[in-house]
């Protein structure tokens, strides 16, 4: 039963639209998270040290940390795979041995396609600069990430590269929450206006949510 829903376009579309109604909620929560880098470096380590301690005494230290990573991994990957399988269906779909000239693909198609590959390489660098330290500027210090996003966002690169990922990311939910809500039956007439709009105000508030701390510490804001 589950290999047949998988096999089915339904099924792969299925799975994109609840792995990225998971990572969207992770987005939000992550997004509040950085945000309290305004309030300086205590409340922002203050926070981070949080995180590894969520429900203690039941759960050991980070062990709900790493669930949830467990869960965005799963997430990413299911989301990955079904992308990929659904772009080869469809290529191989296409009528291609009677025309000889190459269809062209929609906007919104293009967008999610690049904007997915931009994200995943974004993230690979993202947990390799502030996670385990292997690309970090400035000298990785465990246990401060206030002065290791400081640090980050005080080079050039480190700040093209967010923001880059950033409005990719942007454009990914604004057409990827449509698409999720189209998929899970919650479109309809009467709805897709107020969809269209959630898409638009949640990709608008993620993306200057998330852009909000470089800009902040190339201006001083923050440092």
């Amino acid at each position: 039963m589950t290999r047949t829903v998988w096999d089915s376009s339904l099924g792969k579309k299925t799975v994109m639209a609840v792995s990225g109604l998971i990572m969207l909620l992770y987005l939000v929560v992550h997004m509040l998270g950085n945000l309290k880098i305004f309030f300086g470096a205590g409340d922002f380590n203050h926070y981070a040290h949080w995180l590894r301690t969520i429900g203690e005494p039941f759960l050991h230290y980070e062990w709900a940390l790493w669930i949830i990573r467990v869960v965005l991994v799963l997430a990413v990957v299911a989301h990955a795979t079904a992308a990929y399988q659904l772009s080869r269906r469809d290529i191989r779909a296409r009528p291609s041995r009677y025309v000889h000239t190459k269809p062209r693909s929609s906007y919104a198609t293009r967008t999610m396609r690049w904007g997915g590959i931009i994200l995943g390489l974004f993230i690979v660098w993202h947990l390799l600069d502030l996670t385990t330290g292997t690309v970090h500027s400035g000298g990785f210090q465990s246990g401060h990430p206030y002065q290791n996003v400081v640090d980050t966002f005080s080079t050039w690169y480190g700040d093209v590269i967010y923001i880059v990922a950033m409005l990719a990311l942007g454009l990914h939910i604004r057409h990827g929450f449509w698409s999720a809500a189209q998929t899970l039956g919650a479109g309809s007439r009467t709805r897709d206006r107020a969809l269209k709009t959630i898409a638009n105000v949640l990709a608008l508030v993620l993306t200057a949510g998330f852009i909000a701390v470089p800009v902040a510490v190339m201006t001083g804001v923050v440092s």
